[in-house]
């Protein structure tokens, strides 16, 4: 297929002139692939664009001087529509004793499914890797069943489930959430956010907040998977983060509620009284 250059120089670079000076915020460009390559009017229109509007473009993957600058321009979020989330894995960590709980949470029924349940459902099909590292033979079962790959171990402190967990499948992904199974209302519209953020901005740690109430779950990129296997007895990333502020990112999350974990029977019962339409169902 040969290109009409003429066609992209004169039309296609009039009609962004157009919308250039129109009131619309928002400019969608359904294509821009190989026949643009060499229609440098046009490119400079589209840059022009850029410049001025909100532009929703399909580009296509192929390695052309023009394709790949659009792609690599510090103010383009760009999602790879056949692996948007990257290459990230997923700790899941349901190691608690529950001793303020005064039981086994985790498999406690909340709203008609085990408490763990609802993060093993809105971490569904998201990464590349899942893993849920547990002490609780009852939750290896649970994960069993459903073929969710689960590390059982006997260690009792959270920087061992970090350090087991990565271990397990920190040399096969480039970041990693780390997910408490207690928080039964975050929305998988929030994790996806948060790894759609950490592939287009993968040097830093990601998370979500709502107002200035920062939460989890939390993506650590590769860079610091080895100070996370590091940590001292009983610390956690927080740890990290504390030591690395400038490097942390977040992501605003839709309600309070999706940063609520269950520690104690009355968080238990206050989370059971939140309105339904704070649920993904």
């Amino acid at each position: 297929m040969q290109p009409v250059l003429e066609s992209f120089c004169e039309k296609g670079t009039s009609f962004f002139n157009f919308f250039l000076n129109s009131s619309e915020a928002w400019i969608t460009i359904d294509e821009i692939g190989y026949l643009e390559n060499h229609a440098y009017s046009y490119q400079n229109a589209v840059k022009k664009l850029l410049a001025h509007k909100h532009v929703l473009m399909v580009i296509r993957k192929q390695d052309l001087d023009f394709l790949n600058e659009l792609q690599n321009r510090s103010d383009v979020f760009a999602v790879d529509l056949d692996q948007p989330y990257g290459n990230a894995g997923c700790i899941i960590m349901a190691s608690g004793q529950g001793t303020r709980f005064g039981g086994n949470k985790l498999l406690e029924a909340f709203h008609g499914k085990p408490l763990i349940q609802w993060a093993l459902d809105a971490t569904a099909g998201l990464f590349s890797r899942r893993l849920v590292v547990t002490v609780h033979k009852e939750i290896e079962q649970l994960c069993q069943k459903q073929a969710i790959p689960v590390l059982l171990h006997h260690l009792p402190f959270r920087n061992d489930v970090i350090r087991l967990g990565l271990e397990e499948i920190g040399n096969d992904v480039d970041r990693c959430a780390f997910l408490p199974s207690d928080q039964p209302l975050l929305k998988p519209e929030s994790i996806c956010s948060l790894l759609l953020c950490a592939k287009n901005h993968p040097d830093f740690i990601w998370r979500p907040c709502y107002e200035a109430l920062p939460g989890s779950p939390v993506i650590f990129p590769a860079s610091f998977f080895e100070d996370l296997k590091t940590l001292p007895s009983k610390k956690g990333g927080n740890l990290i983060i504390q030591e690395h502020p400038d490097a942390v990112k977040t992501v605003p999350a839709s309600s309070l509620y999706e940063l609520k974990d269950i520690d104690t029977q009355e968080d238990w019962q206050r989370m059971t009284q939140v309105p339904h339409c704070f649920f993904s169902l």
